[in-house]
């Protein structure tokens, strides 16, 4: 394992992560990518639209597409938002509330799985490796350093 990059065994765990996703997801004629917007709504107020891609660290162009996918299925419904005249609130269906329990049991069944497996010390290690990545990226500290 010491010889691959960094970015290939995170690149193929995620890969590895998200097929088995999508493999539970089309069970139920879904997608990871669904699932995942709904656990990003909140359940009660909605979430308005120009947050879920930041939130969600997606595309605008992507979400649209998922958003639109989702309301024609009957998941969400797009309401003005009674703060921003402009703007507009995604609410979750009573679907979208059952398929997003779903989801959520889905991603809790992933995450107990590891954690019975994997040594509290380990997964802590996991964590702050992962945030520390995160930092020198968004910090600009891999190529930028020199400049």
């Amino acid at each position: 394992m010491k010889d691959k990059t960094l970015d290939y065994v995170l690149r193929t765990t995620w890969l590895t992560v998200q097929k088995m996703y999508n493999e539970e997801a089309a069970k139920f004629d879904s997608t990871m990518a669904t699932g995942f917007t709904l656990l990003s709504i909140d359940p009660e107020k909605g979430t308005p639209s120009t947050a879920l891609g930041p939130k969600m660290g997606m595309e605008a162009t992507s979400l649209s597409r998922i958003l639109k996918t989702m309301e024609e299925r009957g998941l969400i419904e797009r309401q003005p938002n009674p703060e921003d005249g402009r703007g507009v609130l995604i609410h979750l269906t009573d679907f979208g509330k059952e398929k997003r329990d779903y989801s959520r049991e889905k991603v809790l069944t992933f995450n107990n799985a590891i954690r019975n497996n994997i040594s509290e010390e380990k997964l802590d290690h996991f964590y702050e490796v992962a945030e520390l990545i995160n930092d020198m990226i968004t910090n600009k500290r891999i190529y930028e350093q020199n400049k």
